[in-house]
């Protein structure tokens, strides 16, 4: 009973911030931007119907969505942020209207005073809002409908293939008749003018938008509030006094220092002998490594359109791949390889924990194999399918692209891998249950692991809980469930496990450490994580209510990432231990650059840009992939390819591996990832900053801006970056590919069968002990 405080502590954490992000969630419905039956102006004309701005949401969704341009400051960073574009054009139209119509001239060139008239007169116009509940009408004056109608036009030729527009759309990298039909057309500027209504149009009783005054538009008087303000103080006060806490309890509980005597003098796993299930997980990782290079030229291509919007070195590649699917491709193989190399780590350490191979695990094993590739291909070419307009807006949501950023895959295939993840569960469960039956000094460590696979599993299903016309605001909650608490969060509890797992069963870490560090690490970092989820949709929809509590958890989650120092240098010690313990040094070399891109990608770039009142200014510029890629890649990805090599070694513990390709590899993948964000992504993102500062969000992703000679040189320089990257990418897969063939490989060995250790894992007897007894009988037999 030494864990029952941890433990309650850990169902305290869940219960408690799962109540409060339930409750909340409950409020986004209710106040969520409302969609009108219809929009009309004052004269009585219908301009839009309900059935159009939910039609037109689907037509975004069709065409890439979030993978061209942003809504709401979510998605691409290649075209504009189309809500903060259209309110801008929106306002334009209008002042220059009145400017003309009363003073002979552009609004551009009044004097002050009389600007300052007519945008007071607009503000108390587009602000006030005239939604009308009970007729569920959206009334707009004839002048904002004049308006309207200019800034659809401006889009139709945009999406279209108006001649006067080639130059925008080469900056935005949006192919010719992107939208082929004019229907559809009317339709997604329908959605467009109803989101960028809810960036200005304040609340009931309110004097904020539904938006939180987001995007930053002085002309119709989008200004930080108050509260954006305060809660930004107040994050700051919190991770303050989070850091001194932690620091406290860090040096009062302090670990035992290593004590190289006591660790194991020969490798545990030199007499492993993988099971047909562990085995079977080989051809994973091949696909992983597979994916990684696909993945990577996808971002290569991706990246390069940045320059070329329609072409790659003159190759006109935007007719058969538009950047909206080298993005989406780009993303979605990422969460792919990730996972995959995540759940084969897990399918190969189960049985190797718990000594039991249970009957058809393998069978299993390469079922839901088969079942995984059937995903990653069929989803792929859905999304092709979709973005080129081939397939119908319901057929397009069930099979095709539904638009949101890293759940892009179309309905139908989420479920598909929902069922995956649990079937990935159930061998999980049952080739794991003996050691949980039998082992009491394990069966904490182990009942973490089962309940973060467990999350693994169910929180995928939250991917399941829109409909394809839900209300944008509430599609965005869910989203972000699966973006912030399955990839973030559970993924992370189940990594952080696995790695303790792996110390433990080679004997560099005792059970009754490891169970109360992971313990602590789960509610510390979940303590934070769920209710953070909310640091995503401060401006989405949302009440401030949202804002203030996404403020406060968000500045906790960057807590425990403070002292992420002590977890690398205790691995580097490790690495350095023993003589047996350098042949597993790029696997813990990656467990050591996890840590650190822990505290530089999810860290400092991610508190950068996590305080409310530096999102409002940042949300949608190119701050947010320098967070992204850090985060994502430097500590999901690198953690995939450390696991991935693990695995490979244990499969083969007395191979002893040639260090040049995988050292180019592991220097050139991190040093190539700091460049790309340090001389190119990142000075683009703090150039918008400045712009989005001085003069709004619409200007900082504007063609314009973007299109500078210097924006254009900083987008070169990421060349630098890109390319050391992947040659390191390209000697991975070299590497791995080297390990089948023996390039990779010393040929020679001076580790006898006679030298296996013997170690007792939790549950039965080792799998190292059964085949140490199978060699003995064989001598008997022999004798």
């Amino acid at each position: 009973m030494k864990y029952t405080r941890l433990w309650l502590g850990f169902i305290a954490v869940i219960v408690g911030s799962f109540a409060v992000l339930g409750y909340y969630g409950s409020e986004i419905y209710r106040k969520a931007p409302p969609i009108p039956d219809k929009v009309v102006t004052d004269s009585g004309q219908v301009l839009f119907t309900g059935q159009d701005i939910k039609d037109g949401q689907n037509v975004w969704q069709s065409m890439g969505g979030q993978e061209v341009g942003s809504v709401w400051g979510h998605g691409a960073y290649q075209a504009p942020d189309w809500t903060a574009e259209w309110l801008h054009k929106e306002a334009i139209f209008m002042l220059d209207a009145w400017a003309k119509a009363e003073k002979g001239k552009n609004f551009a060139s009044l004097d002050v005073e009389s600007k300052a008239g007519l945008e007071a007169r607009l503000q108390a116009q587009i602000r006030q809002n005239t939604y009308d509940q009970q007729a569920g009408t959206l009334t707009v004056s004839d002048g904002r409908a004049a308006a309207i109608a200019d800034v659809s036009r401006y889009y139709t030729g945009l999406f279209t293939n108006d001649a006067a527009m080639a130059e925008y759309r080469e900056a935005y990298a949006i192919p010719d008749n992107s939208i082929k039909d004019p229907e559809r057309m009317r339709q997604m500027n329908a959605f467009f003018f109803w989101a960028s209504w809810a960036c200005v149009t304040e609340r009931p009783g309110e004097k904020i938008s539904y938006t939180n005054n987001w995007p930053h538009e002085k002309l119709v008087g989008n200004e930080p509030s108050s509260d954006l303000i305060i809660w930004t103080g107040f994050s700051v006060i919190v991770l303050i006094a989070g850091v001194g806490l932690l620091a406290y309890y860090y040096a009062s509980n302090k670990e035992e220092e290593l004590d190289i005597s006591k660790l194991p003098q020969k490798d545990p796993l030199l007499g492993l002998e993988p099971t047909p299930s562990m085995r079977a997980t080989l051809k994973y990782f091949w696909t992983v490594t597979a994916l990684i290079l696909v993945q990577v030229m996808m971002g290569v291509v991706t990246a390069h359109y940045g320059v070329e919007g329609q072409a790659l070195y003159g190759l006109p590649l935007a007719e058969i791949l538009p950047y909206s699917i080298s993005r989406t491709w780009h993303v979605q193989l990422a969460i792919f390889w990730i996972a995959t190399s995540w759940l084969a780590t897990g399918l190969f350490i189960a049985p190797a924990v718990s000594g039991h191979e249970p009957k058809f695990q393998r069978a299993g094993v390469n079922f839901l194999f088969i079942a995984l590739l059937i995903i990653v291909v069929g989803s792929l070419a859905g999304q092709w399918f979709g973005v080129m307009q081939k397939l119908g807006l319901v057929e397009n949501f069930w099979f095709g692209h539904q638009g949101y950023e890293y759940v892009d895959l179309g309905r139908f295939w989420q479920i598909f891998l929902l069922v995956g993840l649990f079937l990935w569960l159930f061998l999980m469960t049952r080739a794991i249950w003996p050691a949980f039956k039998k082992d009491a000094e394990g069966r904490h460590l182990l009942g973490m692991f089962l309940i973060s696979s467990v999350a693994i599993a169910v929180f995928y299903g939250a991917g399941l809980m829109w409909g394809r016309q839900t209300n944008l605001a509430i599609a965005e909650y869910w989203r972000w469930w699966v973006v912030h608490l399955w990839v973030e969060g559970f993924f992370e509890v189940f990594a952080t496990v696995v790695i303790a797992f792996l110390f433990v069963r080679m004997g560099l870490l005792r059970t009754k450490i490891a169970t109360p560090t992971v313990l602590f690490s789960t509610i510390i970092f979940l303590f934070g994580g769920i209710i953070g989820t909310f640091h995503h949709l401060y401006f989405s929809g949302t009440p401030t209510s949202v804002l203030a509590l996404g403020a406060t958890f968000s500045a906790l989650e960057v807590v425990p990432l403070v002292l992420i120092g002590f977890e690398a240098y205790h691995n580097l010690e490790l690495s350095r231990s023993t003589s047996w313990i350098k042949a597993y040094k790029w696997p813990i070399y990656c467990f050591i650059a996890v840590a650190f891109w822990n505290l530089v990608g999810a860290g400092i770039f991610g508190f950068v840009i996590n305080p409310p009142i530096a999102l409002y200014y940042m949300q949608g510029l190119n701050t947010t992939p320098v967070h992204g890629h850090t985060a994502l890649f430097g500590v999901y990805g690198v953690l995939g390819i450390g696991l991935m090599l693990f695995a490979l070694k244990g499969m083969a513990a007395r191979n002893v591996w040639k260090d040049g390709v995988i050292s180019f590899a592991f220097w050139s993948i991190n040093i190539g990832l700091g460049l790309m964000v340090i001389i190119s992504v990142l000075p683009i993102g703090l150039l918008q900053t400045w712009a989005s500062v001085e003069h709004g969000l619409w200007y900082a992703r504007s063609m314009e801006f973007m299109q500078t000679d210097t924006m254009e040189i900083l987008r070169w320089l990421r060349v630098i970056g890109d390319t050391i990257f992947a040659l390191g990418v390209v000697a991975l897969a070299w590497f791995v590919v080297g390990l089948k063939t023996g390039w990779s490989l010393h040929p020679h060995t001076d580790i006898s069968p006679e030298n296996y250790p013997t170690v007792k894992p939790a549950g039965e007897a080792s799998l190292v002990n059964k085949k140490r007894k199978s060699l003995s009988n064989q001598k008997i037999k022999e004798a």
